[in-house]
């Protein structure tokens, strides 16, 4: 049986949020919780929030043993960029561009 969840809009780029993602994927939920808990990059701290949603899904459905569960797979695809503008010297101006992330995760049981 596979859980599924989501996390749309992150305000990080999708290389930074990927890093992390790598860290996790194929491993079991409770290792991959406590390696992103001790995991300084600050794209750690959404991803386990997105783990712990994911096995709150799986407790919802009742007939899914929450302790053999995998990290099947874990996605980081870009989401819309906000544009921006810097004003630089004499009159130009140089673009910013705001990268958000959607990470997606489903958790399977072993």
């Amino acid at each position: 049986m596979q859980v599924r969840a989501s996390l749309k809009f992150l305000r990080m780029g999708p290389r930074k949020v990927r890093l992390v993602a790598d860290l996790v994927r194929g491993t079991s939920i409770d290792k991959a919780i406590s390696m992103l808990r001790l995991t300084p990059r600050v794209a750690a701290g959404p991803v386990k929030k997105l783990l712990e949603s994911a096995v709150a899904n799986a407790k919802d459905r009742g007939n899914i043993d929450v302790d053999t569960l995998l990290v099947k797979t874990i996605t980081v695809d870009p989401g819309p960029t906000l544009k921006r503008w810097m004003p630089r010297a004499q009159g130009r101006a140089t673009p910013i561009r705001k990268r958000t992330s959607h990470v997606h995760v489903i958790l399977e049981e072993a």
